[in-house]
């Protein structure tokens, strides 16, 4: 069962947007596997204390984009090929590269001192592993 116990609303974006997120995250992470069944709308709209629509949103997105499948009746489950679980991986690093690289400009960084900063902070975390 896909957990949800580590999920944390942040302000500032719809939930249905943070539970897809929350699943494409764990996809990426390889915490969530082909094949593991969701919760269902009712129970996930009950732990996150949302209305069941919003769960119902974020189920049929994740399914019009082939990460989960669901049958009438039955449980939801992660749906995923290999070429699925990278694209993911890609969009996510595409995604918060993104907004690193807003956080630098803003931070009046240009790309030289943003590349040292990033530069440093790689050599310095390689004991953290890959």
């Amino acid at each position: 069962m896909v957990d949800f116990s580590a999920f944390f609303a942040e302000d500032g974006l719809p939930i249905y947007l943070q539970i897809i997120r929350h699943i494409k995250r764990g996809i990426a992470a390889g915490t969530i596997q082909a094949g593991e069944e969701l919760p269902s709308r009712r129970v996930l709209s009950a732990r996150l204390g949302v209305n069941p629509n919003t769960v119902q949103k974020a189920y049929k997105l994740l399914e019009e984009e082939g990460i989960i499948s669901s049958r009438s009746g039955a449980k939801s489950e992660i749906a995923l090929s290999p070429e699925l679980v990278e694209d993911i991986r890609r969009q996510l690093l595409e995604q918060e590269a993104g907004l690193l690289v807003r956080a630098l400009r803003q931070a009046g960084l240009d790309r030289q001192a943003a590349l040292e900063l990033l530069g440093r902070l790689w050599d310095e975390r390689k004991e953290e592993g890959p």
